[in-house]
């Protein structure tokens, strides 16, 4: 079987990569599609985003799709930013935009009220079924960036367990117990039995 990565976030692209290498799949990316170009993300949810980007790069090119939408929902802001996590700073925002922005925004709460849990919802597509799963994790939002690896809000999203940003941990320790991890692992599981019947 081959799967599209329906996302061009080089961030995203290596974690997803990383996770179902244990797959008996075929990883396409779309960089083999460069007809394809950003997808707009309409929705009013992450499982709605997901699916939007799925069924979209499924339509193009015929093949089962996977995408994620993920999002930080920080407590003191009422879930904010959520759905709109990627544009919090202006939709050309960078994540070092987004960053700031949310730092500032922080600034007037104590340790104890920057609870935020990271959310991702998967969404998969083929010519018969959808699937998807989910995948949270709580930490909290620190008062200055740390770390050095990862994407988007990585550096200000500090995991207590580990006392360390996402962004300063290994790759293989991030995924083993992020949002987006949690997802994919919960998504091979489905796939591994389907793929077990089918071949049964």
């Amino acid at each position: 079987m081959k799967i599209v990565l329906a996302t061009h976030n080089r961030g995203k692209m290596e974690e997803i990569s990383d996770i179902l290498v244990k797959l008996p799949v075929e990883i396409l990316t779309l960089d083999s599609f460069p007809n394809i170009g950003e997808i707009p993300e309409t929705g009013n949810t992450l499982k709605k985003n997901a699916f939007i980007k799925a069924e979209t790069v499924f339509e193009l090119t015929g093949l089962p799709s996977l995408a994620d939408d993920t999002g930080l929902e920080v407590d003191a802001l009422s879930g904010a930013p959520g759905v709109y996590s990627a544009r919090y700073a202006g939709e050309e925002a960078t994540y070092q935009d987004n960053c700031k922005k949310m730092l500032n925004e922080m600034k007037s709460f104590s340790t104890n009220d920057r609870i935020a849990y990271f959310r991702t919802v998967i969404a998969f597509v083929t010519n018969s079924e959808k699937i998807w799963t989910e995948g949270v994790v709580k930490g909290t939002i620190l008062d200055h960036q740390d770390g050095e690896k990862g994407f988007g809000y990585d550096s200000i999203f500090y995991y207590p367990p580990l006392e360390k940003t996402f962004a300063a941990m290994k790759k293989d320790e991030k995924n083993s117990i992020s949002h987006r991890g949690k997802a994919l692992r919960n998504f091979c599981n489905i796939l591994e039995k389907k793929l077990i019947n089918k071949n049964g």
